[in-house]
């Protein structure tokens, strides 16, 4: 027996999709141009072709779309910083790596830039929460398995962990305001700080 597919069904999935979507790119635009405290659901509407009605089935505020972006953001990064960390064979390119790769999706994304360099405040106040703090969960196990494969030195993963996700961010805003932000400095600058802090932890366990 010959089934027919529900059109309906899928154009509607479809357009919620797509509905969705218009709001991520809407807001993405209004966090980078007016800051995330300014900006308004109305301000995110408006950039959109729906009514306000149509965003609350999606979002319930400003707030859960910001989240809705960061969300999308650090899946895409923790991917390709978690694939380059592990392609190190040494302290020094385990981390070289992961900053290096972390520092060029900034740079590369525009409106990405424009939005972490606009609200750094209000993303730094969210690194406890899990849609940032996957990130920090992801660089403590890769930590693990550097020390178990003897690229690292025996440190507290999760101590260091937090470390690098605090001062990578920190060096990121900053390398963010140069025009073009310039990744080779930043990654020299942050690599140098942890190999060395590294070295020294790795000398008092001896």
């Amino acid at each position: 027996m010959s089934t027919v597919p529900n059109t309906s069904a899928g154009k509607r999935e479809r357009t919620k999709a797509a509905n969705r979507q218009a709001i991520l790119d809407a807001a993405t635009d209004v966090f980078a141009e007016l800051g995330y405290g300014a900006a308004t659901v109305r301000d995110i509407v408006r950039r959109t072709d729906l009514a306000t009605g149509t965003f609350y089935n999606y979002f319930p505020d400003k707030e859960s779309v910001l989240r809705a972006l960061l969300d999308e953001v650090t899946g895409e990064v923790r991917v390709r910083v978690r694939a380059a960390r592990l392609r190190g064979e040494s302290a020094e390119e385990f981390i070289a790596n992961g900053f290096r790769a972390y520092y060029e999706f900034l740079a590369e994304d525009r409106r990405l830039f424009s939005v972490l360099q606009r609200n750094a405040g209000t993303i730094r106040a969210m690194f406890d929460e899990p849609v940032l703090g996957a990130g920090t969960d992801d660089l403590a196990e890769d930590i693990r398995t550097g020390i178990a494969a003897g690229h690292l030195p025996e440190v507290d993963a999760d101590a260091l962990a937090v470390a690098m996700m605090g001062a990578g961010f920190e060096v990121g805003v900053r390398m963010l305001q140069g025009d073009p932000p310039d990744v080779d400095a930043a990654v020299e600058f942050i690599s140098a700080l942890f190999i060395g802090g590294l070295q020294e932890l790795g000398r008092r366990a001896d």
